[in-house]
């Protein structure tokens, strides 16, 4: 009788492992994939290989603001807070039954320090939900509030505000899903659980996630500007 080959089967072959890469071969990765086409502050980076090929890319930062930091951890641990920054994967590899978004991830932070406490965001405005964290194990710790920024012309990041130019334009911040997962062995995880400052929300959120397109990304939500 002939043996039928199952979907698995056909790609079990494919070898895949996750190391540490340099900073020149993540930016222009996540510069052609990612929608914000920017890669921010990073302290580590690590690129997923499958056959050879260089399929997936995230991203590690010490945050923007550092009182992110003390709020999340506390003062003596605001150092080891360490940001999710960028993730992004080649089309062909998204979704499916290998996961290898949370392999890259799950991969990644076992070679993050012990005792790190990493936070991420899913962007409601890319109708984002964060189900690569909830298959990670992450913590969710709820929606970020609503605010507004100053608005930057050009693209630029609202924390680039020069006063010198000062603009009565602002712009809506769209709310994000904020997840944090703790680096470290059984006991060290139990320290950081009992300093870790933001409450753990239950059950993980559930809701439809739209790829976008990654030769023209567009959010799902636009950004609103608005003259105070």
């Amino acid at each position: 009788m002939e043996q039928q080959t199952t979907l698995f089967e056909l790609f079990s072959d494919k070898q895949k492992y996750v190391r540490r890469i340099g900073y020149h071969e993540a930016k222009p990765f996540i510069e052609s994939i990612h929608y914000s086409r920017k890669l921010p502050n990073v302290t580590d980076a690590f690129g997923l290989f499958v056959d050879g090929e260089l399929a997936g890319v995230v991203t590690y930062g010490i945050p923007a603001s550092h009182p992110l930091c003390i709020g999340l951890a506390g003062e003596k641990n605001a150092r080891m807070v360490r940001e999710l920054n960028r993730l992004a994967i080649l089309p062909k590899y998204s979704g499916g039954v290998h996961n290898y978004a949370s392999y890259l991830v799950s991969h990644s932070l076992k070679q993050l320090p012990n005792g790190t406490f990493v936070v991420s965001y899913a962007d409601t405005a890319w109708t984002h939900v964060g189900y690569v964290y909830q298959a990670c194990n992450f913590l969710y710790t709820g929606l970020s509030a609503r605010r507004v920024d100053t608005f930057q012309p050009g693209g630029l990041h609202p924390r680039a505000y020069d006063k010198n130019n000062h603009s009565e334009l602002y712009q809506t911040r769209s709310p994000k899903h904020r997840y944090v997962y703790l680096v470290g062995n059984k006991s060290t995880r139990r320290r950081m659980m009992s300093e870790l400052k933001y409450p753990i929300v239950t059950p993980y959120p559930k809701g439809d996630e739209v790829r976008y397109d990654t030769n023209n990304p567009q959010r799902a939500i636009p950004i609103v500007i608005i003259k105070r």
